[in-house]
């Protein structure tokens, strides 16, 4: 049964004729089924996904048609792009920098999203592409705009595309390597500065859940020279992310997608995290939640759950519903840390 679609979707839909007959590759904040009905119009269909989450639910209706990863390669081969904006504009050029080498001269170039997503900068956006967009459409305050590649595209460089600092968490020194729209992509954020002061000594297996640029679980390998870290995130850009991160401060560790715990099938002694609880532009709670009531089916025996979370969030409660024991072991008017042991 198909979901309901979103209002940017729906604006697309009454212009669909745009994608007939077209070779159409479609990126971005992919938030339903509506990719599906372009493939009855279109010539091709490849929709490609950075979130491991869309991509499990679309592969069975999809197939090869859907690809999953932080990079696309490979030679010219689509006349029409769809780029469903993202919520950062930093990650919208990087899609759109990869993308392009992928079209051939001439290809359609079309942006949608909400307006107070940053759609209304698809001007700037497509400048080096082409010239002046054109706006195909506006309802239920989204917009299309619709280009034409007519410009030389460079070839697509990843590495200069990961933004890099240093950090410190305590007497830890940290070079952190994160590709664009990654959480903590270009400095360390307060709510994780302060889980790495309060999170005790550890050993045997950790679990970096929502690694995001890898900064967590690098820390406390680097602490806990012991520590076997596994990391997970439904964003390829976070997982690439963790894995340069990892290897630049000379560090071992398993990384890989998983849609709260859909590819995790072992158990550990610690499970560390600062919860995304925002999903685009919406505040998102349902996966956080499952990921705390679910916790202790992968912690061993006296193994512990350590998060960091907004202070207003109600979690507390989730927490000592599931968990024998749970402390704030830090807090401040922002923040709180909380210890929950099983």
């Amino acid at each position: 049964m198909s979901s309901p679609i979103s209002a940017v979707s729906q604006m697309l839909e009454r212009n669909q004729a745009l994608f007939v007959g077209k070779r159409l590759l479609v990126c971005g904040a992919l938030e339903d089924d509506y990719p599906r009905q372009l493939a009855a119009l279109a010539q091709t269909l490849t929709v490609f996904t950075t979130d491991y989450c869309y991509y499990r639910s679309q592969q069975a209706a999809l197939g090869e048609g859907i690809l999953f990863d932080h990079q696309l390669g490979g030679a010219p081969r689509f006349d029409a792009l769809l780029l469903l904006m993202p919520k950062a504009k930093a990650e919208a050029q990087y899609l759109l920098a990869m993308m392009a080498p992928l079209l051939e001269a001439g290809a359609d170039l079309f942006l949608a999203g909400e307006n107070r997503g940053g759609i209304n900068g698809a001007d700037k956006l497509l400048a080096p592409y082409g010239e002046k967009p054109i706006k195909r459409d506006s309802a239920r305050r989204c917009s299309l705009y619709h280009g034409e590649l007519c410009k030389p595209v460079a070839p697509f460089e990843l590495e200069s595309w990961f933004g890099r600092y240093q950090c410190k968490a305590g007497d830890t020194e940290l070079t952190v390597l994160a590709l664009p729209g990654v959480f903590s992509a270009a400095e360390l954020d307060l709510g994780t500065q302060m889980l790495l002061a309060a999170v005790p000594p550890m050993q045997g297996e950790l679990l970096d859940f929502g690694c995001g640029a890898g900064v967590i679980g690098s820390v406390l390998a680097k602490r806990n020279p012991d520590l076997r870290v596994n990391m997970v995130d439904i964003s390829a850009l976070a997982l690439e992310s963790s894995r340069r991160t990892l290897a630049i401060n000379g560090l071992l560790g398993k990384v890989c997608p998983s849609d709260v715990y859909s590819d995790v099938s072992t158990r550990f002694q610690h499970i560390v995290s600062n919860p995304p609880f925002h999903a685009g532009l919406k505040t998102f709670y349902a996966a956080t939640e499952t990921f705390l009531a679910k916790a202790p089916e992968f912690l061993l025996p006296n193994g512990s759950l350590t998060i960091v979370a907004n202070a207003f969030l109600r979690y507390q409660p989730i927490l000592e519903t599931h968990f024998k024991r749970v402390d704030v072991i830090s807090s401040d008017a922002k923040f709180k840390v909380y210890l929950s042991k099983v």
